[in-house]
């Protein structure tokens, strides 16, 4: 057996005299022991800086829009006669139209804070670092929103529809008190709603990520589809037509 060169022998002696072990020996790219700083970027300047750009450019895009589209202003309000239909701004038409279906404290208060709080808690609730950054997580969790995304087209105009043929609030005026028919009933129907497609997907075991996917796309497409009911389907007194069949010659696209 050849004799042990003279760097090894200082660097392993041979005598009990060292004062260190060889514990372990491993390859690797570079002898960093984490390397997190070479995935990231600073937020300050590079973050930063390409926020400011973003904000730049959307505020060139609002500039350019309002040099060829004014603003839709009426004439001055006259106290005496009342615009029929009175309809919210685009952003606000959804709740106008959530108005239609439950108690004013549900749907203008109660439902929006806990919409926010969610949103707020979002971060909190589901902090895994696997999927970060990837659009829908994974394969399933695009079938997930997917799913949940048509499920919820078609639930949501059938509750707006069946509430508007069969409205809780006409139907036990005078057999409920009126916190039951407007507020403790709509909002277990809108739970139920949101339950269904939990449980279904409860069967196949889904992560804090899934859970969350389910409930945010049930929120965005929510809002999606009151906001185009509102805007679209509803006319003179806030009733429900078609938007072809509008009365009285409103036209909902006027007021673009």
């Amino acid at each position: 057996m050849p004799d042990q060169s003279p760097v090894t022998d200082e660097i392993f002696p041979q005598h009990t005299n060292k004062t260190y072990a060889l514990v372990e020996l491993m390859h690797g790219e570079s002898p960093l022991v984490g390397k997190g700083p070479d995935d990231t970027v600073f937020s300050f300047p590079v973050v930063l800086l390409w926020e400011i750009v973003l904000l730049l450019g959307v505020t060139l895009v609002i500039f350019l829009f309002s040099l060829f589209k004014q603003a839709p202003l009426e004439a001055i309000a006259n106290p005496l006669i009342t615009t029929d239909p009175a309809k919210a701004p685009w952003y606000f038409i959804g709740l106008q139209e959530l108005l239609e279906h439950m108690h004013p404290l549900l749907a203008g208060i109660l439902i929006p804070t806990i919409l926010v709080l969610f949103l707020v808690a979002l971060p909190y609730i589901d902090h895994a670092r696997e999927g970060a950054g990837v659009w829908f997580s994974s394969a399933r969790g695009k079938r997930i929103v997917a799913l949940t995304a048509l499920y919820t087209v078609i639930v949501m105009p059938a509750y707006i529809l069946f509430d508007n043929a069969f409205s809780l609030r006409e139907l036990l005026r005078n057999s409920a008190p009126q916190w039951v028919a407007q507020g403790l009933l709509p909002a277990l129907i809108i739970l139920v709603i949101n339950v269904i497609p939990l449980l279904v997907l409860w069967r196949w075991k889904p992560s804090t990520r899934e859970v969350m996917l389910t409930l945010f796309t049930i929120l965005l497409v929510s809002a999606v589809v009151f906001t185009l009911s509102g805007f679209l389907f509803r006319g003179p007194g806030f009733k429900m037509y078609l938007p072809w069949q509008m009365p009285n010659g409103y036209n909902p696209f006027d007021g673009l």
